[in-house]
C-alpha cells in the first residue's frame, strides 16, 4: 500500500502540514514578531482580516477573556484605565508594540500581590461553617466586580466555598472507611478543617505561582496566540518548544529517556516509565522520583527545582546517543546520579491496535485508533497510521472474524493523507474528501486503487471529539454506505486544513531558538455529498445517548469559527453488498434498542439536569447544607453512571500475534492487555457489537 502526497494533515486541536509552506511576504530585519505573524496570516489564511478598529475591539476582548475569563483578577476600575487602548491595537501590531498587553499585565501581577496577601490572611482562621450565605459558581461571569473591595468580598466567599467542600470530602472520605477492619482513628474536626483550608492556600499558591512563571517570551506567545485565534479557532502560534511537543504527538515517539513528568511543588517529578524506553532499560531512575538537577554527559549540572516543566524538559530531551545526567531524590529522601543514554522514545499507547471480540457464537474484531498519526522522517519510512490499520485489517481476517468495529471516539484527527489512504482500505475506488482552497477551487483527492483490503461488515464508532480526519473518514464511509456509525449526536465539526509555516528572522534574546511556526487554516474540507462537516460534523446513521448532549460542544462552543456552508458534489458510487442490504433494518433494530435500553433513558435524563444546573448552581457556605446538596446530586447520578450498566455477554482479548511479539517482557505484555479494560462496561461498544450482529445474519 502507496501513502499518497498530499498537501496537508490536521487535528482539531494540534494540526501539522506534510509540505511546510514559506510565506512569499517579505519582512525587513527590524520587523516585529507582531507584524510578521499578522502579515503571514493575511498572506495565507483561508480567509483573511483587515487590521482595523474592529479587529482592535476583538482582540481587547479575546485578550481580557484569556487573561481573566472567570473576572477573579480584573475590576471595573482596571477595565476603565485599560478601555483607552480598545481601539489602538491594529496601531500597536502594526508598530510592534505591546503596550496594552504589558500594562494588563503590570495590573494583573499586582493585583496577584494583593490577593495572596489576602488570601493567606482569609486562610489564618476557620470559616463560619453555619453560616447561612451561599456562593453561585456560573459558568459564565458577566460582570467584573466594581472595585479591589468587591473583588475581595468575593474571593472571600470563593474560598469559603472551596474549603468547605474540601472539607466535606475529607470527613465523607473517613466516613466511607469507619467500618473498615483497616480503618485509622477517626481525625477531629479541627485537624480536618486545618487541612482543608492549607488545601485551598496551596491550590492559591501554586495558580499564582503559575502566573508569575510565565516570563517574557511567554507572554509574547499568549499574546500572538489571542490574535492568531481571531481569524479561526484552530489558527494558533507555536515557539519551537511547543512546536518539538507537537511533532511528538504527530509521530508517537521522539528522542528522550522515555519519561512522563510534571511539575510538583517546584519539583519535576517522574509520573511515568515508558516501557521499552532508555529509563526502562536503564532501570534505576521509578515513578515518584524527584529531579533536581540535570547535567549534559559530563558537563555542569543545572538546578531544576522551581525551573518551568517545559524548560526543564528541554534540558532533558537530547538527540538519540547522547548522554544525559540526572541528579534525583528519591522517596526515602536519597539522593543519587542516574546516567542515561538517550534513545528513540516509541508511545505505544499512541498507534492503532486491535482486539477479538466473541459474542454468541461470533468472532468480530475491534479496532482503537487513537489518532492520524504520521511520521514524514526517515526518508519517508516513518510510521504511519494508514498503514499500521492496514496491518491490523489483515491480522484480524486472518483471525477469520466476520466483522469489524473501528473504534474513533476521541480521536483528534491528524493526517489527512493517512485518512485519505485508510478510506480506500474499505472501497474500490474514488473520492474521499473535496478541499477548497481560498480561491474556490476544489480537488477531490481520493483513491485510485481499486483492489479493496476488508470488504466486509464495518461499523465506525464516533463521538463528540472525533475531529477533522475522524470526520473525513466517517463522512466517507456513510456517504459511500460502507460503513454504518454509532455515536453521540454528533462529531466535533472541525472542517478545515492547516499548514505550518515557519516565521523568517533571525532568533533573538526573548527568542534564542528562533521565532517558531505559524499554524494557520489554509483550506476548508467537504463531504463527497457536497456538504462541510464544518460546525455541524457527522451526524451518526445510529445516536446514543450521551450525558453531556445538553451541554454546547466541539466546533460550535468555540468562538470565531468559520460558517457551514455547501458545494458541488463529487462523481462516486455507493457500495453494495449483501450486508449493505442489511443497513436499514440493522438501524432500525439498534434504534429500537436504545430507546428501550433503561440506562440511556436515565443517560438522557442526566444529561437534562446536567444541562440546568450548568449556567449557574447556588451552594450553601453551611457544611451541613452543602453536604445535603451533595448527597442530593451524587444520588442523582448514581442512577445514570456507567457502575449501572449491565453489559452484555461478551468476550475481549488481545490477538495471539500480538502478545507473542512481547513474550518475555511482563510489563510489555501487560501493556498489551491492560488497554482492554476500557471496554470492560462500554455501553457504546455494546450497542456496536448488537449493530454488527445483525449484519452479519
Amino acid at each position: 500500500m502507496k501513502v499518497k502526497s498530499w498537501l496537508s494533515v490536521f487535528s482539531a486541536g494540534t494540526i501539522m502540514a506534510l509540505l511546510v509552506f514559506c510565506s512569499n511576504k517579505k519582512f525587513t530585519a527590524g520587523d516585529s514578531l507582531l507584524v510578521r505573524v499578522t502579515g503571514i496570516l493575511n498572506e495565507k489564511h483561508y480567509a483573511p482580516l483587515k487590521i482595523n478598529d474592529d479587529f482592535s475591539k476583538k482582540l481587547y476582548d479575546n485578550v481580557l477573556e484569556k487573561l481573566d475569563d472567570d473576572k477573579r483578577f480584573f475590576t471595573q476600575e482596571d477595565i476603565k484605565k485599560l478601555e483607552r487602548y480598545k481601539t489602538s491595537l491594529d496601531d500597536q501590531i502594526k508598530a510592534g508594540r505591546y503596550d496594552f498587553f504589558d500594562s494588563a499585565w503590570i495590573i494583573l501581577m499586582r493585583r496577584l500581590d494583593v490577593l495572596e496577601t489576602h488570601i493567606n490572611t482569609t486562610l489564618d482562621k476557620p470559616f463560619d461553617y453555619k453560616s447561612t450565605a451561599t456562593f453561585t459558581v456560573k459558568e459564565t461571569v458577566e460582570k467584573y466586580q466594581v472595585n479591589e473591595l468587591a473583588l475581595k468580598q468575593d474571593w472571600t466567599k470563593w474560598l469559603h466555598y472551596q474549603t468547605t467542600d474540601r472539607l466535606f470530602r475529607k470527613q465523607e472520605a473517613q466516613n466511607n472507611v469507619k467500618d473498615s477492619a483497616a480503618a485509622k482513628p477517626s481525625k477531629p474536626f479541627d485537624t480536618l478543617e486545618l487541612k482543608a483550608r492549607e488545601e485551598t492556600r496551596k491550590f492559591c499558591t501554586d495558580w499564582f505561582k503559575r502566573w508569575r512563571k510565565m516570563d517574557k517570551r511567554d507572554r509574547i506567545s499568549f499574546y500572538v496566540n489571542a490574535i492568531a485565534e481571531l481569524y479561526d479557532p484552530h489558527t494558533n502560534y507555536y515557539p519551537p518548544e511547543e512546536k518539538a511537543n507537537f511533532d511528538i504527538s504527530m509521530t508517537g515517539k521522539l528522542e528522550g529517556i522515555g519519561a512522563t513528568l510534571s511539575e510538583r511543588d517546584g519539583y519535576i517529578k517522574v509520573e511515568r516509565i515508558v516501557p521499552g524506553s532508555a529509563s526502562y532499560k536503564q532501570g534505576d531512575l521509578k515513578a515518584g522520583d524527584l529531579i533536581i538537577k540535570v547535567a549534559q554527559g559530563a558537563g555542569e549540572p543545572v538546578d531544576v527545582v522551581d525551573m518551568k516543566l517545559d524548560d526543564a524538559i528541554q534540558l532533558i530531551r537530547g538527540k538519540k546517543g547522547t548522554e544525559v545526567r540526572l541528579t534525583v531524590k528519591k522517596p526515602d529522601g536519597s539522593i543519587k546520579v542516574i546516567p542515561i543514554i538517550r534513545d528513540v522514545v516509541v508511545i505505544e499507547e499512541s498507534y492503532a491496535r486491535s482486539a477479538i471480540i466473541e459474542h454468541q457464537g461470533k468472532r468480530f474484531g475491534v479496532i482503537q485508533l487513537p489518532s492520524f498519526y504520521a511520521d514524514f522522517g526517515e526518508r519517508g519510512r516513518g510510521r504511519h497510521s494508514s498503514q499500521d490499520v492496514y496491518m491490523e485489517l489483515l491480522k484480524l481476517q486472518d483471525a477469520n472474524v466476520e466483522g469489524i468495529m473501528l473504534d474513533l471516539r476521541n480521536n483528534g484527527g491528524g493526517s489527512l493523507a493517512d485518512a485519505i489512504d485508510m478510506g480506500g482500505l474499505f472501497i474500490k475506488e474514488g473520492p474521499i474528501v473535496q478541499v477548497r482552497d481560498p480561491r474556490g477551487s476544489v480537488d477531490a483527492p481520493g483513491d485510485p486503487d481499486p483492489n479493496i483490503v476488508y470488504s466486509g461488515p464495518l461499523v465506525i464508532l464516533t463521538n463528540t471529539y472525533s475531529a477533522s480526519a475522524s470526520e473525513i473518514l466517517a463522512a466517507a464511509m456513510q456517504d459511500y454506505k460502507r460503513a454504518l456509525i454509532i455515536g453521540s449526536k454528533s462529531t466535533f465539526g472541525k472542517g478545515t486544513v492547516q499548514t505550518f509555516i515557519p516565521i523568517g528572522g533571525a532568533s533573538s534574546s526573548d527568542f534564542p531558538r528562533g521565532f517558531g511556526q505559524l499554524k494557520v487554516t489554509i483550506q476548508k474540507f467537504y463531504r463527497i455529498n457536497g456538504g462541510t462537516t464544518q460546525l455541524n460534523g457527522v451526524i451518526p446513521d445510529v445516536i446514543i445517548p450521551d450525558m453531556y448532549d445538553g451541554i454546547p460542544q466541539g466546533e460550535q462552543e468555540m468562538k470565531h469559527y468559520l460558517p457551514y456552508d455547501k458545494i458541488k458534489p463529487a462523481n462516486y458510487s455507493v457500495f453494495s453488498s449483501p450486508h449493505t442490504a442489511r443497513f436499514p433494518a440493522a438501524v432500525a433494530s439498534a434504534k429500537d434498542r436504545i430507546a428501550k435500553e433503561n440506562y440511556f433513558g436515565g443517560v438522557q435524563k442526566r444529561a437534562k439536569n446536567l444541562a440546568a444546573i450548568r449556567d449557574s448552581y447556588t451552594w450553601s457556605l453551611n457544611l451541613e447544607k452543602y453536604a445535603a446538596q451533595q448527597k442530593t446530586l451524587k444520588e442523582e447520578e448514581k442512577k445514570y453512571t456507567d457502575s449501572s450498566y449491565q453489559a452484555i455477554k461478551r468476550n475481549i482479548n488481545p490477538l495471539a500475534s500480538d502478545l507473542d511479539e512481547v513474550k518475555g517482557d511482563a510489563t510489555r505484555e501487560a501493556q498489551r492487555k491492560d488497554w482492554l479494560k476500557m471496554y470492560a462496561k462500554d455501553a457504546w461498544l455494546d450497542q456496536a457489537i448488537l449493530l454488527m450482529q445483525d449484519l452479519v445474519k
